[in-house]
Formats: C-alpha cells, sequence, structure tokens
C-alpha cells in the first residue's frame, strides 16, 4: 500500500467515477484502475463495486475512505508549501469553475494571466456549481456561481466577486418580446419553461424567485449548459432563463428581457481551497480576478485587453 494509491483512492471516491478521477488527477484510466487494483489486493476484499458507469464503496471502502482524505489532504497541504516557496517559473495552476464563468470571464483572465506567467501550466474543469465544489479536493481556485452551499471542505477560502443578472430569453417573435420594460414572474410562468440541470445555480437562483413569489412553474424541458437551452429557446421549447453575459454577442435570434419589478440577480464567488497555505500561482490568480479593472461594474472582454 502506498500514499499514492491512498490518494487515487480517496479521489475515484470523491468523483464515484473512475475516468472522472483520472482526468482529475492528470493520469490515464488505466493507471488510475491499477492503482485501485494493488490496494485492494493488499486488504484483501473488495473496497468498491461497479454501479452503472460509475463505481460504488463497499462497507471496507468506506472505512479506509477516512484515512486516504485525510493523507490526501495533507499532501495537497505539503504541495501548497512547496509550490509556495518555489515562485512563479514553474507550477501547475489547477483551476475549476462553474458554467457562467468558465464560458465568458475566465478565457480573458487566462489569458491575462499566461502573459504575466508564462512558464505556469493553466489546467481547467468546468461544470455546474455542485461538481465544482465536489472536486475543490484536486484544484488551487474555483470561481463559481451561486452560493457554494454548506458543504466546503475545511479551511476553503471564498471571496465575494461579480454581481450577475439572470435574464428570461425568448424567439424574436414571441408574443413577450415586444415588452421592453421587462416581464414579472407571472407573466413568464404561463409559457413552458426551459431549465438548466439539477445543480446549476441559474436554476436554483430561478426557481427559488418562484417559490417566493407563488407562482407555479411549467417545466418544458431541462437540458444541460448555457448554449443548450438557448438552443431550445430557438426551437420554441420556452423561455429559457441564463447569465447576461451570455447573450453579449447573441444575434438578434433572441430577445432577453429583465424580470420585473426585481430583477434576478446573484454573486459569483471565488473559491480557495486550503486558503490559509495557498500556491503563489492561485495566489496571484486571485489578485488578478480581484483588481479594480476586474471587478463588477468594468467587465471583462476582449475591450478591457
Amino acid at each position: 500500500m502506498t500514499p499514492e494509491q491512498l490518494i487515487t483512492f480517496a479521489t475515484v471516491a470523491e468523483h464515484g467515477n473512475i475516468s472522472h478521477a483520472a482526468l482529475a488527477l492528470h493520469l490515464s484510466q488505466p493507471a488510475v484502475s491499477g492503482q485501485l487494483k494493488l490496494l485492494q489486493e493488499e486488504f484483501g476484499e473488495p473496497l468498491y463495486q461497479r454501479a452503472g458507469r460509475g463505481v460504488r464503496l463497499t462497507a471496507a471502502g468506506e472505512q479506509l475512505l477516512g484515512h486516504a482524505k485525510r493523507l490526501r489532504d495533507t499532501f495537497v497541504q505539503a504541495k501548497a508549501l512547496k509550490d509556495a516557496l518555489r515562485g512563479l517559473e514553474r507550477g501547475t495552476l489547477r483551476i475549476g469553475a462553474s458554467t457562467t464563468p468558465a464560458s465568458y470571464l475566465l478565457p480573458y483572465l487566462i489569458a491575462d494571466f499566461r502573459q504575466r506567467y508564462p512558464q505556469v501550466l493553466v489546467t481547467t474543469i468546468n461544470g455546474n456549481t455542485a461538481d465544482i465544489v465536489a472536486s475543490l479536493g484536486s484544484l488551487d481556485i474555483a470561481p463559481i456561481e451561486g452560493p457554494p452551499g454548506p458543504d466546503l471542505p475545511v479551511g476553503t477560502g471564498v471571496t465575494p466577486w461579480h454581481d450577475d443578472e439572470i435574464v428570461a430569453i425568448v424567439p424574436s417573435q414571441h408574443p413577450l418580446a415586444a415588452v421592453e420594460h421587462g416581464q414579472t414572474l407571472q407573466a413568464l410562468g404561463a409559457y413552458p419553461l426551459v431549465l438548466r440541470e439539477s445543480g446549476s445555480g441559474v436554476r436554483q437562483l430561478v426557481e427559488r424567485a418562484f417559490a417566493r413569489s407563488g407562482v407555479a412553474m411549467r417545466v418544458g424541458l431541462e437540458i444541460a449548459g448555457v448554449e443548450g437551452v438557448k438552443e431550445a429557446v430557438r426551437a420554441g421549447m420556452g423561455i429559457g432563463f441564463v447569465s447576461s453575459m451570455s447573450m453579449r454577442h447573441e444575434d438578434t435570434a433572441l430577445r432577453r428581457l429583465r424580470v420585473a419589478p426585481e430583477a434576478l440577480t446573484r454573486r459569483f464567488s471565488i473559491l480557495m481551497p486550503h486558503a490559509d497555505t495557498p500556491s503563489r500561482v492561485a495566489a496571484r490568480f486571485l489578485e488578478l480576478c480581484t483588481a479594480p479593472a476586474c471587478e463588477p461594474g468594468q467587465g471583462v472582454g476582449p475591450s478591457n485587453q
């Protein structure tokens, strides 16, 4: 039994899927499977079982998981200390971001960071907010949309970031498209809605708004991703909800509608695991994200480069 095998085991348990864990560990899937096989042989009984496309821990695996997580966390902290002492001549920055910041803010920030620190390797993963929070153990920094929830790993720092408005979108010929001053949830709820997948920050915000207003939601379609929502709205499947950022370069086929009388807004946050001992690359990236030029209202995009 080796530390590498235990770290791999903890990562597989966290993701519930060997291929996803391999991506997070920057290993091949056969390498991860091989480490799990050796660890299981060392214990002499199954530590996990196949469950559909993923894996499920056995009782023995659950007992081992606590030890494996503590070892992995200690290793990550030791690596962060080493990186902090080495400086920025080399290194790796592992960024996870939920869908909206990953698509509309992160590309410009990474381009700026790479100009400043060209020797640093930047790797990224993206998903909905719940996915990114679940992956914090293998990340250095993570911009997310919406509240991070109560299940953050101990020691995770949370930095408030950009404000973002959620708008309704309809085809340009939709009956509601002619109203420029906004639409109430009552008016929007009279039509089928196209919603993001469960775990999406946008969906959580929209669901809470409808619940507060007492308006029933007619869900016409649930689909993953911002662009999926846009395409479904173009196809006439219903009214969608997206970040206003995602409409910056949209053509005239879709119209955005502000929600009235109170706009739907949420705040992006930046999560930093092991905030007490961040790597220098993660600390510099956080400084870049929170610099005045990137503050809410200033915008991030090609015009700012």
